[in-house]
């Protein structure tokens, strides 16, 4: 082929790229990231899965009381209840008769993006949302009620966590800044509010959390350059901030949009030692929280502190990242902590809200599972940790890194446990944990040239590499990757049984008292386990991977599960589809 010939070639790609950014609402990013996997992704061989089974789980004897009402037939927050147990009482679809799970209905979002949403059903309504979108859904046909695009400015990586619902409204947060309310009913706007920084460039993705007449959330990015978390409690009603904290140290060019929350202030300053040309940056929370209604308690999983890999340029222990923040939800006012990574050059953030319930022991307890691939427990009623048992694989997790000397570590910086939370089952007194498998190899600059030439809002890890596919390192091969479900006991951290999959499981893992608990991998591959063995009972291959959300809920007497697929995105060389949900049912 001539010089011509590929010049052509390249401006044909190019008038591709353009014009399926405005075809498929993306971004130049996402449409080149899709031409690119289709030719280098793991192309969706087939799925293979490993059960292996230690001791099975029972049942307990002791009734415990289900709920009525909505309580019972809707998914009303990110992880059903505010306290993210993502534990469903239904079950109509159970061990007996998953296995004649249908496909009853599929929407098509158009979107060509992350598709990582959290579903929400409430009366009568199944919500989701892209990252310029909001929807509603006939929850038993998939027949759209209402659809609602705020022109935003979709950002580097395009990709919205899923709303928020309170009183009859829901809450979303979108790429330019600001969070939107609206009616639940007609997806009339209701108000919004800024809550970013115009000199600052941000990432808002996060799915908030609603309780008690306000709303909560915080921003994205802790990798980026001289960008700072910030946590919001917002009034419901109006939009109004009514208190804000920083979860590192606050900067002099930082803006407040309400009253400061009380924080450690100037024990957290102590443990960042930059030099003065280093920004201290990083802090995000880029997924939902927890909240405790009896204690009145907001639980924030914070991320990692940056650059990333090169920790010589913080150094200290960086508090308040990689830790889990404690606060009073109605003044932002500092709690307690977690520290779970004091040390972290690996991008193993906190990222996914903490699973809270009383186990079978009678114990309330707290479970997460970050991305340095482990189970944390907590007693929350002594704060000690019960225990911290890996759910993947581990390998060279304390290799320092050093200037032009790759390294080699599992968890992958993209994890171990990504966005979506642990599930508690108290039929079984099992936790949940859906991970993934995925080695990377980093390599770094060394301090002059980390922290030389990096634009404020640049994804700044400190790597020697150039390529845009490796900013956050090297990962292994496609064909060295894989997934966990491990099904550990609440009280010992023990797993009972586990499950590997030749694709990684992001999306959300959802236990019911059918007996039966549903996740989807990265290959596309939807399943139904016997909760209590691993027994797969349900199998069905589709063409987009499984990133989001997956609920179950009842309607007009009807028990359906709905999940969220179909991922586009640069680090995941998946086969590239629009998002989908997927509404099951046992016909």
């Amino acid at each position: 082929m001539n010089l011509k010939k590929i010049i052509l070639w390249l401006a044909g790609l190019g008038l591709l790229g353009v014009a399926g950014t405005f075809a498929i609402g993306s971004n130049p990013i996402m449409i080149g990231a899709a031409f690119m996997n289709l030719f280098f992704s793991a192309g969706n061989p087939a799925a293979k899965i490993e059960v292996e089974v230690r001791q099975p789980a029972t049942a307990s004897n002791v009734t415990t009381p289900v709920p009525t009402g909505s309580a019972l037939t809707e998914w009303a927050s990110y992880n059903r209840t505010i306290t993210s147990d993502r534990y469903s009482p239904l079950a109509q679809i159970n061990a007996d008769n998953a296995a004649n799970l249908k496909v009853i209905c599929t929407y098509d979002t158009k979107r060509l993006e992350g598709s990582q949403t959290g579903l929400l059903m409430i009366e009568g309504l199944l919500i989701g949302t892209t990252a310029e979108d909001i929807f509603a859904l006939d929850p038993l046909t998939c027949e759209e009620k209402w659809r609602i695009e705020e022109k935003s400015g979709i950002g580097l990586m395009p990709v919205n966590r899923g709303p928020a619902y309170l009183d009859g409204k829901l809450f979303r947060v979108f790429p330019d800044g600001f969070m939107r309310a609206y009616e639940l009913k007609t997806g009339k706007k209701l108000w919004e509010t800024y809550l970013g920084q115009k000199d600052k460039k941000m990432w808002f993705n996060a799915a908030p959390v609603a309780w008690n007449g306000m709303i909560f959330w915080g921003n994205s990015g802790g990798d980026l350059h001289n960008i700072r978390g910030r946590v919001f409690g917002i009034d419901a009603n109006t939009g109004k901030a009514l208190w804000q904290i920083f979860t590192v140290p606050k900067q002099a060019d930082d803006e407040l949009l309400a009253p400061e929350g009380k924080m450690p202030t100037e024990e957290m300053q102590a443990t960042w030692g930059n030099p003065p040309d280093v920004p201290i940056s990083g802090g995000g929370t880029w997924t939902s929280y927890t909240l405790d209604p009896e204690t009145g308690y907001l639980y924030i999983p914070v991320g990692n502190p940056a650059p990333d890999f090169v920790k010589s340029l913080r150094p200290g222990s960086n508090l308040m990242t990689n830790t889990m923040l404690i606060v009073d939800a109605k003044t932002g006012n500092y709690v307690k902590r977690y520290d779970i990574m004091k040390d972290d050059w690996h991008d193993w953030d906190m990222s996914n809200p903490p699973t809270l319930y009383t186990s079978r022991a009678g114990r309330k307890l707290l479970s997460f599972h970050p991305k340095d691939g482990h189970l944390y427990t907590y007693d929350r009623a002594t704060d000690k940790q019960l225990y911290r048992n890996p759910v993947t694989k581990q390998l060279n997790t304390d290799v320092p890194f050093e200037p032009y000397k790759p390294v080699y570590f599992c968890p992958g910086s993209v994890g171990g446990g990504e966005w979506n939370s642990a599930a508690y089952d108290p039929k079984f007194n099992l936790v949940f944990t859906g991970e993934n498998e995925w080695c990377t190899t980093a390599e770094i600059k060394p301090d002059d040239k980390a922290a030389r030439n990096v634009p404020d809002g640049f994804v700044w890890f400190g790597v020697t590499y150039i390529s845009p596919y490796k900013m956050a390192g090297m990962q292994d091969p496609v064909e060295k990757w894989g997934g966990w479900v491990y099904a550990s006991d609440a009280d010992t951290g023990e797993w009972r049984w586990r499950v590997r999959t030749n694709y990684p499981i992001l999306g959300a893992v959802t236990p019911t008292a059918g007996g039966i608990v549903a996740f989807g991998d990265m290959g596309g591959n939807f399943r139904i386990m016997r909760a209590s063995n691993g027994e797969v009972l349900f199998g069905q291959h589709f063409e987009g991977a499984f990133a989001g959300g997956l609920i179950t809920y009842s309607i007009n007497g009807t028990q359906r599960i709905a999940a969220m697929s179909g991922v586009n995105h640069p680090q995941w060389p998946v086969k590239p589809t629009t998002g989908k949900i997927l509404v099951f049912g046992v016909k």
